[in-house]
């Protein structure tokens, strides 16, 4: 599979993911509506036991699940991805009675979650988070109590999740310090969502919070520390993110692979040719450097290095990239075959292009590489003294890309 020192059991299992997601996960996408929640692929997926290890595994697991269904289910990745992005801040972040009311149901796959960050005016600037979480002014409203009031936009699952994580302004003017996350039911009065036109085979709407009812109950993790709990979700899933599109190229390369050596043309087989056989070879080693970026960023997450968000950038960056000049390869080597509807590359074509903006755009993963190496730069080691403090998951991603479409 890879030359990355993978158990023998991962090797399995990765093999034992694609067969379900060809048997028994793809049918399933294959009867769902383009633009709604498939709630049978997300029962399926839990009935399999897959969702459960959302909150089991460690982000080298993740990754394994994620490109493994990606290479046979694009849609199963995707709606396993995006119960796991909804739900992981409560896994880490929160209370015991969130935990047990929506995790349950999470892993079992009967509560739909998603992870509402993005802004109309917020996506390449999480820190300028415009949806405002003000007192309660009504009479028993409590010290702790807050009423929700603006918009989010590009969020996954929505409006047809049955809860969001909200990230929310609870203290002007301090940019990412200001911000807290809050555990948001969808019945609650004041939430309302509509459902965006987009080139996206699942959900992805708009949220409205007309004085959207919260309080200390709902928080996860602390006030004014939601940035924190938003930039340790993306931390874990950006690699993630990167499988999923070494996921989608390594099913392009097969598909070329198998095209290229049946395919007669010019008095042999398109194989044949040196110009074909450069080019997938070529697709090939990008495919494989990309894999093991995105192991090894995965690897240094459960590990605990203090490098993760540069690895986790240069992962999803050097991923999502590659799978974009992959697929694009693998259309030119089919020919027009490959842009009919139906066919797996005019799928991978459609979906392999939102995984380079969403979750930080590329143009944000290098920001964030720069800023870490900077930040760790020191010319003269023994005489200079670091001046960053641990702030650093508040500091170095301010710039932070956050539109959520297609996890």
């Amino acid at each position: 599979m890879t030359a990355f020192s993978l158990e023998p059991a991962h090797v399995t299992w990765c093999e034992e993911l694609r067969a379900l997601a060809a048997q028994r996960l793809r049918p399933l996408a294959e009867k769902g509506e383009p633009g709604r929640v498939n709630r049978a692929l997300v029962a399926e997926l839990g009935a399999l036991g897959l969702l459960s290890r959302l909150f089991t595994s460690g982000a080298l697991d993740l990754c394994l699940m994620r490109e493994s269904l990606a290479r046979a289910c694009t849609e199963a990745e995707t709606a396993l991805a995006l119960q796991g992005l909804g739900a992981h801040p409560v896994h880490t972040h929160g209370t015991e009675a969130q935990r047990a009311r929506w995790l349950p149901r999470v892993s079992d796959g009967t509560a739909v979650a998603a992870f509402a960050l993005s802004e109309p005016g917020a996506g390449s600037d999480a820190a300028a988070l415009s949806l405002r979480a003000e007192p309660d002014p009504r009479p028993g409203g409590g010290p702790s109590a807050w009423r929700l009031t603006g918009e989010k936009c590009w969020i996954s699952n929505a409006p047809e999740a049955d809860f969001y994580t909200v990230f929310a302004r609870t203290t002007p003017g301090a940019g990412a310090r200001g911000v807290t996350a809050f555990l948001v039911p969808a019945d609650r009065p004041g939430l309302t969502g509509s459902a965006l036109d987009m080139l996206s085979p699942h959900p992805v709407g708009a949220l409205s919070f007309d004085a959207v009812p919260v309080t200390a109950d709902d928080v996860l993790g602390a006030p004014d520390e939601g940035f924190r709990v938003a930039m340790g979700t993306l931390n874990l899933f950006r690699p993630s993110v990167g499988a999923f599109a070494v996921g989608m190229a390594q099913a392009a390369l097969d598909a070329t692979l198998a095209h290229t050596t049946a395919r007669d043309a010019f008095g042999g087989t398109l194989r044949d040719l040196q110009a074909v056989s450069h080019q997938v070879a070529e697709m090939a080693l990008r495919t494989e450097a990309a894999r093991l970026m995105v192991y090894a960023a995965a690897t240094a997450y459960d590990a605990g290095a203090p490098d993760v968000p540069k690895r986790a950038a240069m992962a999803k960056l050097l991923a999502t990239e590659t799978a974009q000049y992959v697929v694009d390869r693998a259309v030119q080597l089919h020919g027009a075959r490959a842009l009919r509807r139906g066919h797996l590359l005019e799928h991978l074509y459609r979906e392999v292009r939102a995984p380079r903006i969403y979750e930080g755009a590329s143009e944000v993963q290098r920001g964030i590489v720069a800023k870490e190496l900077y930040r760790t730069y020191h010319p003269d080691a023994t005489t200079t003294e670091t001046t960053e403090t641990t702030e650093t998951a508040e500091t170095t991603e301010t710039t932070e890309t956050t539109e959520e479409t297609g996890a």
